[in-house]
């Protein structure tokens, strides 16, 4: 981009304040910004001004899920199906790991920590193992996509290079880089945290499937035959990960998009739940659970409102490009963002002072037509890591570990 092509597309959006230092800069970071302003969507950035109607939830109803009898009954016909579409090079198996480990007490990204005990077992390790045995099971390779972020690309592909993958063939691994989204003030300015940097933040855990298109990979996808993406997040340790029996239940079921679930330890857990919304399938925040939706039984008696997401989604490929086509909606999420002040001083507030802008997964969900709730054993396949102590710990990933074989 040149610098009169950054100045028209910065009048266009109101941004000229961008370039306020730009005589003052070197060749190299004059290029630095010119590139950043260049791949910014600055498109986005008017959701800030209409921030209470941007993501407005509709009518909340149950959506019911597969449940553990169901899927036991069915199970040799799930698998059998799932096993031929991956044997077909048909399944693709994407891992979000753009985070790094700093509620652990880590600086490394967080799929590098450490979870053993008497030996070295990473949480990178701990995944790859998970998808080994569905490799192993249908004796066939499943492509491997890993998301990373700009602040842990290059130590995340240096270790699982240096780790050779983990036993993983190293040709159906592949790394790409979550786009960013400027963080603006109130008044929908971009923040700049030098005088040649904007202040950006990841597009939110919806933004995956564009950031891979960004990066060149759907290319691969097309060429693969690719037509089911398996998404989830580096944080569960015993996560199944391109399960043939969930494939193979959302391909019989006629569905777009499958959410693995697990049955909720309380009712005002801090999961989200799959719902309806507006007759479409989507997932209610905990936090906006209200008490009726809490409370709320069905035919059975049980819980409405019971089965919360674990973050493991199938997608029919060429459903999310359709989706893509039309304008995903944004969540404008009031954050702490550090700037530089009108004296070019890095300034680290402690109160939210601007707006970050996110795509989420539910969002994605919401788009499709058609989603299976697939139940599985909470404690076969849901052992999160968010703390280091506590609920959700490192510390009751490891019992669950043990609890499931695995040699800590």
């Amino acid at each position: 981009m040149t610098l009169a092509q950054a100045q028209a597309k910065l009048q266009e959006y109101g941004q000229e304040h961008l370039l306020k230092y730009y005589e003052e800069l070197t060749g190299e970071q004059q290029e630095a910004l010119l590139a950043q302003i260049a791949a910014t969507d600055m498109s986005i950035l008017s959701a800030g001004q209409n921030k209470e109607t941007a993501v407005q939830k509709g009518v909340i109803t149950p959506l019911a899920a597969m449940e553990l009898d169901e899927i036991e009954a069915n199970k040799e016909s799930f698998t059998a199906t799932g096993i031929e579409a991956i044997r077909a090079g048909k399944v693709g198996a994407v891992l979000l790991a753009g985070g790094m480990g700093t509620r652990l007490g880590s600086d490394n990204p967080k799929g590098m920590y450490n979870v053993g005990i008497t030996r070295e077992l990473y949480i990178f390790e701990c995944l790859i193992n998970n998808l080994l045995d569905v490799v192993r099971q249908a004796d066939a390779w499943i492509h491997l996509f890993v998301m990373t972020s700009d602040k842990n690309h290059e130590a995340t592909v240096n270790f699982l290079t240096e780790h050779d993958y983990f036993g993983y063939k190293g040709e159906y691994v592949h790394f790409f880089m979550q786009e960013m989204a400027a963080a603006t003030d109130y008044n929908g300015k971009i923040y700049m945290e030098s005088k040649y940097q904007l202040s950006t933040s990841p597009n939110g855990n919806g933004g995956w499937f564009v950031s891979m298109k960004n990066n060149g990979l759907l290319d691969l996808v097309h060429k693969a035959g690719i037509e089911w993406l398996n998404v989830f997040a580096v944080d569960n340790v015993l996560q199944r990960i391109a399960d043939p029996c969930f494939i193979g239940a959302t391909i019989q079921k006629n569905c777009v998009v499958g959410s693995k679930v697990v049955r909720k330890a309380a009712p005002d857990e801090k999961v989200g739940v799959m719902c309806l919304e507006d007759g479409r399938p989507s997932i209610v925040e905990y936090y906006e659970l209200t008490e009726e939706l809490m409370n709320a039984k069905d035919e059975k008696g049980d819980p409405a409102y019971n089965f919360g997401v674990i973050l493991n989604y199938l997608f029919k490929e060429d459903s999310l490009e359709q989706m893509m086509a039309s304008n995903m909606p944004l969540h404008i999420v009031e954050k702490k963002i550090p700037y530089i002040d009108e004296n070019a001083r890095l300034i680290k507030p402690e109160e939210p002072n601007g707006y970050k802008y996110e795509g989420l997964v539910l969002d994605m969900i919401h788009q499709l037509d058609s989603c299976l709730p697939f139940e599985v054993v909470r404690s076969k396949e849901f052992a999160p890591i968010k703390n280091k102590t506590g609920v959700d710990s490192v510390e009751s990933a490891r019992a669950l570990l043990q609890e499931n074989g695995v040699i800590l």
